[in-house]
């Protein structure tokens, strides 16, 4: 059974769509009009072995801001929709992904629970049309749309984009142990007996 998922978002300021294949082999397309922004999510879908398809139309002219939330709303509904139950899956993951100089921890709970924990003190810059902050309002879109309980943490480092670039790693990477499915289990992980 293939587990995929599609979402889209539409509204005055953008418009995405995206899917997500939980099974893939780490294919990707995207095009959000933000470059940065497209380099992190190639790298999700490449770490994570996710096969990824984002195409994102917004207002650049403002800014990145409301382009880069969205096109975290969008994928947290399509992998939400893609987990669907949840039945079979470990539930958790975690994993450190280094850098360079950077390393991050983040930690996945596939919960139905929405939650962001985000303690990466990224130097302020701009990277390309990308501003770092718009790492947390991706993560936290993304956390919320999807249902999941996320921590991502800077262990250390200095360099915006190997900060930045190695939390969109350690999240591909705990992701993909957290949906992965379990031989053990066959039902849902959880004592309430539902993930949502």
């Amino acid at each position: 059974m293939s587990r995929a998922g599609r979402a889209g978002r539409a509204t005055g300021e953008t418009r995405v769509d995206a899917t997500w294949e939980i099974d893939g082999t780490g294919r990707y397309e995207i095009a959000t009009g933000v470059a940065f922004l497209d380099h992190m999510l190639a790298q999700l879908a490449r770490h994570g072995r996710f096969d990824l398809t984002v195409a994102a139309s917004g207002d650049l002219a403002v800014d990145a801001h409301h382009t880069v939330e969205d096109v975290g709303t969008a994928l947290g509904r399509a992998l939400r929709d893609a987990i669907g139950g949840g039945a079979g899956i470990r539930r958790y993951g975690s994993a450190h992904a280094p850098l360079d100089e950077a390393l991050v921890l983040a930690v996945v709970d596939v919960s139905g629970r929405p939650f962001l924990h985000y303690a990466a003190d990224v130097p302020r810059q701009r990277l390309g049309a990308y501003d770092t902050d718009l790492t947390e309002e991706f993560f936290r879109a993304f956390a919320v749309q999807a249902a999941i309980t996320l921590h991502v943490l800077l262990v250390h480092g200095r360099n915006a984009h190997h900060i930045v670039e190695a939390a969109f790693k350690a999240v591909a990477l705990a992701l993909d142990r957290a949906t992965e499915p379990d031989p053990r289990i066959h039902d849902v992980p959880s004592t309430k007996g539902t993930l949502a």
